[in-house]
């Protein structure tokens, strides 16, 4: 691992007890300017860990509890007439920021919810016909609850390919939780956090990430795996050409992370599931089955054939 990820991920460690693995792919989400979906029941740390990655990596952050009354307006501001001026002033939403929380993504209208679209794939909003570009770095950090339905919207399939990745955290394991509720009797760990990088450096970084190789042979393999998808009998519909690119960006920041230059067929195996899993609209045979994504995202890159480094 390289020395700067190293201790970006040691600083949000010392907060997010037990969760090395999830922490580790959220910053590789980071890296590759995508945005990541936590599916997670409450109370697991995700609002703490999109603050603890936010004072680590020095950016501003904000936070949107999503409800059913919650306006897209809310998420990209509005234009206020001035009468002083004689013209509209535009009023930034929660959207004119580093890294946005937007807490039970799947709580609130699909209206509201496609808000996010164009800020999501283009780095900007437009209102009332005005377009504004979004601070840089932009990451989205979305969560939704899967236990219970009551008042929940799923999120369409052009919204969840924005994801760059979708993981959940779980519950913690006995002796994190024992060291949870040992250091949380005291204080507040994210009050000791100290920024690693400021928001400069971490372009700096992401530009590095971009710059990481990938063969010819890397490059075969993403395509024979995205295939894999679109001709298996257990999915209407498969990874798209943006689920593709996003795979390789995934695999670019997964190599940068892990100290490496150019892309190997295990960075791609590593991180497969998660950006290719929530991209499957599944078959009636998947569902009558109830074979999951992830299921099949396993069972897909088990079937298709790695290719030697030394071919490379």
């Amino acid at each position: 691992m390289n020395e700067v990820s190293r201790k970006i991920l040691e600083q949000v460690n010392s907060v997010i007890i037990g969760k090395e693995a999830v922490t580790e792919k959220v910053l590789m989400a980071v890296l590759a300017q995508g945005h990541v979906l936590l599916e997670d029941v409450p109370g697991v740390g995700k609002t703490t860990m999109a603050l603890a990655f936010a004072r680590t990596l020095g950016l501003d952050s904000r936070r949107v509890q999503f409800t059913s009354d919650t306006m897209p307006s809310d998420i990209i501001g509005f234009s206020l007439y001035n009468k002083e001026t004689g013209r509209f002033d535009y009023k930034s939403g929660a959207v004119m920021t580093n890294l946005l929380l937007a807490d039970e993504i799947n709580r609130t209208s699909s209206k509201t919810q496609s808000a996010l679209l164009e800020a999501m794939e283009e780095y900007q909003v437009t209102v009332d016909g005005h377009t504004y570009p979004l601070p840089k770095p932009f990451v989205v950090l979305a969560t939704q609850n899967p236990v219970g339905s009551a008042g929940t919207q799923l999120l369409p399939s052009s919204q969840l390919d924005r994801f760059m990745i979708r993981t959940t955290m779980g519950y913690p394991d006995r002796q994190s939780q024992v060291d949870i509720l040992r250091e949380r009797h005291h204080e507040n760990p994210l009050d000791r956090l100290q920024g690693v990088v400021t928001c400069e450096e971490l372009l700096e970084l992401i530009e590095s990430a971009k710059q990481v190789h990938i063969a010819d042979a890397v490059y075969d393999y993403i395509v024979d795996l995205v295939d894999a998808t679109r001709s298996s009998e257990l999915v209407e519909l498969g990874v798209s050409p943006r689920g593709a690119l996003a795979l390789c960006r995934m695999a670019k920041a997964h190599a940068f992370v892990r100290g490496g230059d150019f892309v190997t067929p295990e960075d791609v195996y590593q991180v497969f599931d998660d950006v290719c899993a929530h991209r499957l609209v599944l078959s009636a045979k998947a569902r009558l089955g109830k074979i999951t994504a992830r299921e099949i995202t396993e069972q897909l890159r088990q079937q298709v054939t790695v290719p030697q480094v030394a071919q490379l």
